[in-house]
């Protein structure tokens, strides 16, 4: 395992008491004393700091929208691509078979671990410096652009999503057509292949379709983190 002196200056904290880190970077296979609790403290901890920033930096964005970029940078791909950037694998302590398997390589062991750094911290120094870790490790992250890629269009949004995991692009059908002429309801369907169809009714084709793409969007993210 790598020196953690280099660990502690990547992420701008350094611990006073060095077992509460050890145990952050230490995977379940590796034995009890692992970081699963300090991942559940760090959860907690990375998405409040990470909500403030955004309320803090975009005062004129909805509830929805904030949910929205929150969601975009605590999911697990942007932890793994955190993780990398400060080369976590590098220090991580993992069982024998998880060696073998190459488990400093899976994104889920590496999030993880981000998030358990990031909990123990909190024990170690308290919410300041778990909140120093998250704002220096996801600051450059906080940008106007991740407000333009949050505000896209959620068809747009669902089909950069498809495209980022190589999978085939939606199908959107109308469903029906009902009411008089001068109130007309459209239900529109969002078809991606090996997963259930999504619909939703406005009184506009085009925003049914949005609503349907933004409920597929939903649940396609829930599965890839489930």
């Amino acid at each position: 395992m790598a020196s953690l002196d280099m660990l502690q200056k990547a992420v701008g904290y350094h611990f006073s008491g060095m077992h509460l880190l050890t145990q952050a970077l230490t995977h379940r296979s590796a034995g009890a004393a692992h970081n699963e609790r300090l991942e559940f403290l760090g959860d907690a901890a990375l998405n409040f700091v990470v909500a403030a920033r955004l309320f803090a930096r975009f005062p004129k964005v909805s509830e929805g929208d904030l949910s929205r970029m929150r969601a975009r940078l605590v999911r697990e791909e942007t932890l793994a691509e955190i993780a990398g950037e400060i080369a976590l694998a590098d220090y991580l302590i993992l069982g024998p078979g998880e060696v073998r398997s190459g488990g400093s390589r899976r994104d889920s062991i590496r999030a993880d671990a981000l998030e358990a750094v990031i909990g123990a911290a909190f024990l170690d120094g308290g919410f300041a410096a778990a909140e120093g870790i998250v704002l220096k490790l996801m600051e450059p992250r906080i940008t106007d652009q991740l407000g333009d890629a949050e505000l896209r269009d959620p068809k747009t949004r669902l089909q950069e999503f498809l495209q980022g995991k190589g999978r085939p692009l939606p199908v959107y059908t109308l469903v029906e057509e009902k009411g008089q002429a001068h109130e007309r309801r459209f239900v529109a369907r969002c078809s991606v292949p090996e997963v259930a169809s999504t619909e939703a009714e406005d009184g506009s084709r085009r925003k049914a379709e949005q609503q349907a793409a933004a409920l597929m969007l939903a649940q396609l993210q829930n599965l890839s983190r489930g």
